[in-house]
């Protein structure tokens, strides 16, 4: 109970200042239309309460299960499942992230279709999931963080001077949309979990930086699209 209300709390504290601000503006500076004020003060309300419900849930499911998951996947002694595994999971939760249903949809309309939403979802999804396959990787092998990001950034520039320039900024905020609510709750507990189980392993080193590599992921994978089909 307590965890209900603390989480509610910070939703509130969250959306207050937004609100009066648009309050603010409404009654001193642009005066938005009647009806489109009132929705807006509808959608304050629904907003907060599905963030409430969406972080209760992060809490008692998301954190939990992902966590469980990493920590026991490596107890099984074969490593290439926890790769393989952390390929699976990173494609269905990309899949699953609003965000990045947002990106595609918008990509899908400015372009009249000649970027198709499903291709765009699959490659960002593909990418992800190469990222936290390598991240696994990373963990069991012991590979220093710098550089995977170093040779990540160093292939996303060398591929952005050769696909075509609208590419460019979609790859981008490609990367963006996949540190979403859902994808880096998710992927955090999972790199924990791994990184707490194996020998010699430190937790708060070898845990983090997923989200890192993750986002690098759908990057080069928008730019590869861009450098195949055009």
């Amino acid at each position: 109970m307590n965890k209900i209300r603390e989480t509610a709390f910070e939703v509130i504290y969250a959306v207050i200042p937004i609100t009066l601000l648009v309050i603010f503006l409404q009654l001193f500076v642009i005066r938005l239309p009647l009806n489109t004020f009132i929705q807006f003060l509808i959608s304050v309300a629904m907003v907060s309460v599905g963030l409430i419900l969406f972080l209760i849930g992060v809490h008692i499911g998301l954190l939990p299960i992902g966590e469980l998951i990493g920590s026991l996947l490596p107890k099984t002694g074969r490593l290439w499942l926890v790769v393989f595994f952390g390929l699976l999971l990173g494609f269905v939760i990309t899949v699953a992230e609003p965000d990045v249903r947002v990106l595609v949809i918008q990509v899908d309309m400015v372009s009249q279709g000649v970027i198709s939403k499903n291709v765009l979802i699959f490659a960002v999804a593909l990418g992800v999931a190469i990222s936290v396959g390598l991240a696994m990787m990373r963990i069991i092998l012991n590979i220093s963080l710098y550089y995977l990001l170093i040779g990540g950034y160093t292939l996303v520039f060398i591929l952005a001077a050769f696909t075509p320039l609208h590419f460019v900024p979609v790859s981008f905020d490609a990367g963006g949309v996949t540190t979403g609510p859902m994808t880096v709750p998710f992927i955090l507990a999972l790199g924990v979990g791994v990184s707490s189980v194996l020998a010699g392993k430190s937790t708060s080193t070898d845990g983090f930086g997923l989200i890192a590599l993750a986002s690098i992921g759908p990057i080069i994978a928008v730019l590869l699209l861009g450098v195949i089909y055009f």
